[in-house]
């Protein structure tokens, strides 16, 4: 269980810096979050 958490967590800051830099409102922040946790959760499924 460890691996899988050390890789959420990692997919998680990732996903973090990509959105600051990609998107230039807190609207597009949350549209990019929203994405990478979907992503992130089908990643674990």
């Amino acid at each position: 269980m460890g691996h899988l958490c050390k890789f959420i967590l990692w997919c998680l800051l990732i996903a973090f810096c990509v959105s600051t830099v990609g998107c230039n409102t807190v609207e597009g922040l949350g549209r990019d979050l929203e994405l990478a946790g979907e992503a992130l959760q089908d990643a674990v499924d």
